[in-house]
């Protein structure tokens, strides 16, 4: 059994995707011992309820992680969690202090600390983030990666990542994460990486490419060092660069980077739109579209090409291209964003044609697209708007499923 604590649970992808893969192997291989769930900008902790009404709340914590003392955490062998995109620089060294630490607030620092002080390190990672994390900040390209990837091998862990467009591999919605796993040098899988093998290990070792194959051949690559510590990396990496030397791929191992852009290599059947839909007579009335309202949502999702005025007077030239309007249902839907929800009208949300008019996608609908339970985030203190906004943060659980279910084989 593979104890697991899971943070920034939101409404439990992760955890769903872990429990799948227990199905599927018929036994209880990943064990959910501790989670995490707190949301900093709202009184009503809409996603740590739903968490609770689905799994209980004697092993969850809805509280602040950086609050949480780590001698307070259970032992785990997996940690697991989608954590916010910031600033991840290294702020600070601390008198008498255990090293080198970044901002208060950001995130990352908390995955530190507990990988950091547990004297019995987790063995696994499986992290995830948005793709702009390879590349950003604007002026140190693939800094704010170079630190984590820094962090991660002065711990002790090999690391792998992919940037996966879940559409590309029959799930009905494109969007792009980057998930990374993790490999403590005390487990077996750790011992199987090399170092004059580690384009192997992307295209046909590592759990990503077992997981998610990809097409033999690279677009381009690149190998390098990361031998810096971690304040020089932090104040250093990817100054005077206009691109990010982090490709969609790669691996690290003893500070050895090689990274290789990479397509996806799926030939199974593509799920879309429409797949997902529920039957038209289950639908509210207010998800359709009225016809005073059409002429906004024309004009928001149409091209622009004119000038405005910005709150200090300033004319100046304003342009966007068009966007499909309605969605088409015959192919996977846009990524969804925490904006989807509510009736007004907007460039964002999405739009289908109905026999019965125009209309948004409900909260069940975009649960599916994100591969959840329908009704997961079904709760009387959580409106639908706030229920769209849950699945616009939330990944596409297949995706944790394909990696966990790999990485149960892999071990056993």
């Amino acid at each position: 059994m593979i104890k697991t604590i899971e943070l920034f649970a939101g409404v439990g992808g992760f955890r769903i995707g872990l429990e799948r893969t227990n199905k599927i192997l018929e036994k209880s291989v990943f064990n959910i011992v501790w989670s995490n769930q707190w949301e900093p900008s709202t009184k009503t902790q809409h996603a740590s309820l739903i968490y609770e009404r689905k799994w209980g709340n004697s092993n969850h914590s809805n509280i602040n992680i950086e609050d949480v003392e780590v001698v307070d955490i259970p032992d785990h062998d997996l940690l697991v969690g989608g954590f916010p995109c910031q600033d991840y620089s290294v702020a600070t060294t601390l008198k008498n202090s255990k090293g080198l630490l970044g901002k208060k607030g950001v995130l990352w620092w908390s995955i530190h600390r507990i990988l950091s002080e547990k004297k019995n390190k987790p063995k696994y990672l499986i992290l995830e983030n948005v793709d702009r994390l390879l590349k950003s900040p604007s002026n140190q390209r693939g800094r704010d990666f170079a630190v984590m990837l820094k962090c991660l091998d002065e711990l002790g862990y090999a690391v792998e990542w992919r940037v996966i467009n879940a559409s590309e591999y029959g799930y009905p919605q494109r969007r792009r994460r980057v998930f990374f796993i993790g490999y403590h040098k005390s487990t077996s899988i750790y011992k199987k990486i090399q170092k004059d093998s580690l384009d192997e290990w992307i295209t046909k070792d590592g759990i990503m490419a077992k997981s998610f194959p990809i097409s033999n051949n690279f677009i381009t690559e690149k190998q390098f060092d990361l031998n810096a510590d971690l304040k020089d990396v932090s104040d250093n990496f990817g100054i005077g660069e206009k691109i990010s030397p982090f490709l969609n791929s790669g691996v690290l191992y003893k500070g050895n980077i090689f990274t290789a852009k990479v397509n996806s290599n799926f030939d199974g059947k593509k799920a879309t739109i429409k797949s997902i839909l529920i039957k038209e007579k289950s639908v509210p009335s207010e998800y359709y579209i009225d016809k005073d309202e059409l002429d906004k949502w024309e004009y928001l999702k149409g091209a622009k090409k004119e000038i405005r005025v910005s709150s200090s007077g300033f004319e100046y030239n304003y342009a966007e291209g068009g966007m499909i309007f309605p969605d088409s249902i015959d192919e996977p839907s846009r990524t969804i964003i925490t904006g989807e929800g509510g009736k007004s009208p907007s460039r964002f949300k999405h739009v289908i044609s109905t026999p019965k008019g125009l209309r948004r996608l409900t909260p069940i609908e975009l649960e599916r697209l994100n591969m959840f339970p329908d009704d997961h985030t079904k709760h009387e203190l959580v409106s639908d708007t706030k229920r769209a906004f849950l699945m616009g943060n939330a990944l596409v659980v297949g995706i944790v499923e394909k990696i966990s279910l790999t990485l149960a084989k892999e071990i056993d």
